[in-house]
Parts: C-alpha cells; sequence; structure tokens
C-alpha cells in the first residue's frame, strides 16, 4: 500500500521569545539619547557594536525600531510601542540579578526640598529595610520628576499627580499621602506679614510667585490658576483687584539668591505650610478657605522593589498616625484632586 503524501505547512518564521537582554539594552540606550555614539558611551560599547546589536533585534523581532538619516535618530511607531516593555524586561532583570546576589539594587526617590514631610516618609523607610539604599536627591517638581521615573531615570517622586499629563499617568501608579495645608512666604517688612493667617483674598491686587515658566512645576503653576480663579475680585472694570500669577522668571538657586530676588521683587510666593524657613522672609498659612495640596507617593507602574513597599507603608502609617489624609472643613481643592486622591485612598 502506498502511503500517503504529508501535506506541510508552508513555513512561518515566527519572533523569538528569548531577546537577549543586552540587546534590548542597547535599543533602551539609542531610543534615550536618539543618538548611537552617545548611547554606545553611555554603554561603554563601540559604536559599530551597538548598531549591530540594534539591526539583529530588528531583525529578530521582524520591525524596524529607528529612522535613521544623517542628521537624526527617531523612534518609528514600532520603536515607540517597544520601549516601555524593554524598560519592564530590563528592570525585572536587574531586580532578579540584585535578589540573587541577596540585595536589592539602589532606589533613588526625590524628595523635592529638604526640611518637607517626604524626608520623614523616607527615614521611616529606612528603618523598615535597613539593607536597602534609598538614595535622596532634592530637585522642585512632579512634572520633571515625573518624565525622569517614565523614562527609568528616577524611581519615586512625591507631589501632585492629578495635575500631570495624562499621557504620563499612564506610565505611573501612586499613592495619595497627604492634603497639605497651603502658605504664602511673604517678603520681610510686607503688611500681611503682621497677620498670623493670611485670608485668600487679602492677597487681591499682589502677583504671586507659583513657578510660572518652570517646566518642571508646571503642576504646582496649575494647582495656582485653579486656586486664583475668581478670588479677590473687588468692584468692576478699573476697580477689579484679582491675584495675579507672577510673569516667568530665571529659578532662584539657594537661600542667599532666593532672598536677593524676593528683596528686590517684593512678590508673595505661594507654598506649604512645612515649607523650611527662607532669610528675608515670613511663612503665613492661608485661610478662608485652607487651600490644599494634595500630595501622592509617586513611581514608575510595574515597578517591584522593597524600597517601594516599604515607602507606600511608611507613607500609610505616618498619614494614619497624623491624620495628613483628613480633610478640614474648609478645606479647598480641585474637583479632579479630590476625585483621583479618593479613589486610590
Amino acid at each position: 500500500m502506498t502511503p500517503e503524501p504529508r501535506v506541510v505547512a508552508p513555513h512561518r518564521r515566527d519572533v523569538r521569545r528569548d531577546v537577549d537582554p543586552r540587546l534590548l539594552r542597547g535599543f533602551v540606550a539609542v531610543a534615550e539619547e536618539l543618538h548611537f555614539t552617545r548611547a554606545a558611551a553611555r554603554l561603554y560599547v563601540a559604536q559599530q557594536a551597538l548598531s549591530r546589536d540594534v539591526r539583529r533585534l530588528e531583525r529578530e523581532l521582524g520591525a524596524e525600531l529607528f529612522s535613521r538619516t544623517t542628521r537624526q535618530v527617531t523612534l518609528t511607531a514600532d520603536g515607540e510601542r517597544l520601549l516601555p516593555y524593554a524598560r519592564r524586561v530590563l528592570e525585572a532583570q536587574d531586580d532578579l540579578v540584585a535578589a540573587a546576589a541577596g540585595a536589592a539594587r539602589p532606589l533613588l526617590v526625590d524628595l523635592n526640598s529638604p526640611g518637607l514631610a517626604f524626608g520623614r516618609i523616607l527615614e521611616r523607610a529606612r528603618a523598615l529595610v535597613p539593607e536597602c539604599e534609598l538614595m535622596a536627591r532634592f530637585e522642585s517638581g512632579l512634572a520633571g520628576s515625573a518624565a525622569e521615573i517614565v523614562a527609568g531615570r528616577l524611581d519615586v517622586s512625591f507631589g501632585r499627580y492629578a495635575g500631570l499629563d495624562p499621557a504620563l499617568r499612564a506610565g505611573l501608579d501612586h499613592q495619595p499621602v497627604r492634603y497639605e495645608p497651603m502658605a504664602v512666604l511673604l517678603p520681610a517688612g510686607h503688611p500681611l506679614a503682621e497677620l498670623d493667617e493670611v485670608p485668600l483674598d487679602a492677597l487681591a491686587g499682589e502677583t504671586v510667585y507659583a513657578g510660572a515658566g518652570n517646566p518642571r512645576t508646571t503642576e504646582w503653576t496649575d494647582l495656582a490658576r485653579l486656586l486664583f480663579e475668581g478670588r479677590g475680585v473687588e468692584g468692576r472694570g478699573a476697580n477689579r483687584r484679582g491675584i495675579e500669577i507672577a510673569p516667568p522668571a530665571p529659578l532662584a538657586v539657594g537661600p542667599e539668591e532666593f532672598e536677593r530676588v524676593m528683596a528686590k521683587n517684593r512678590n508673595p510666593v505661594l507654598a506649604v505650610v512645612d515649607f523650611p524657613a527662607m532669610p528675608g522672609a515670613e511663612l503665613r498659612p492661608l485661610v478662608d478657605p485652607v487651600p490644599l495640596s494634595p500630595v501622592s507617593l509617586v513611581w514608575r507602574k510595574g515597578l517591584v522593589h522593597p524600597g517601594i513597599s516599604a515607602l507606600r507603608e511608611a507613607a500609610a502609617s505616618l498619614a494614619a498616625e497624623e491624620g495628613w489624609l483628613e480633610r478640614p472643613a474648609d478645606g479647598w481643592l480641585p474637583a479632579t484632586d479630590s476625585l483621583i486622591m479618593m479613589r486610590q485612598s
């Protein structure tokens, strides 16, 4: 009996399921630098070797990841889609290597400014996981920090989560930490500095600095705009006196420069009640109503690290002990912020 001929399916090339993490690391470096020479220097490899690795990855995935010209390198649509997954794979690999070595990698935490409550959260978290290295840095602005978190250059920050671009929020997780009462820093000798508390409408006619023009603090400027909108209004036309946000200005870095600029411009500065003391300035809480700055602990979506767990536990315990998430009866908060904070609480 003659056997029947076998029907052989046409060959189909499948994407490999065991992509070399080294290739992904090269891809991520080029995607972040958008420059092969800089990416190669960052990885301590030759540019030719990096280019070969990227081409190999493209062959294995069956997709072009970069558009290259003599002048620039840009991500293709396939490259944009791959990037967040590649970062997650590399992050998991780093955590695996660290776990195998008996320790997690250092965690970089942005505390915004020295002296704020976030420092207490970090100290408690360090006590919870003494075997981990939780490194602090101080650079104001969640908008700037969030972009770095998504890019993998920073792990954790604090601030107003609702004030971030939705595209940034899509790559982040957050945990509400505190409704922080807001305050105003007044230059020495300012009439309002004679008050123990400053009614919000008393700022009518003032120009208040709220970080306008600083791309790292757009969420704070937006909160100020929502707070001041329609407030401090008296009369009509030429007699109308509102609260203005100061126009963009160079950022004053350091106490001495801050004191010089405040003495020169005489503009009140929007702040929070636990803002550290600054020379030449008086801090006064705002009332009638009490404006609240909603603060969240923010980290990259999917990040698994014992330091994250410790920070979340420390933030939750301090919030419970000190009533950080209890809103005063006369507290003010934008509706969007209120929804986002309650949804996660």
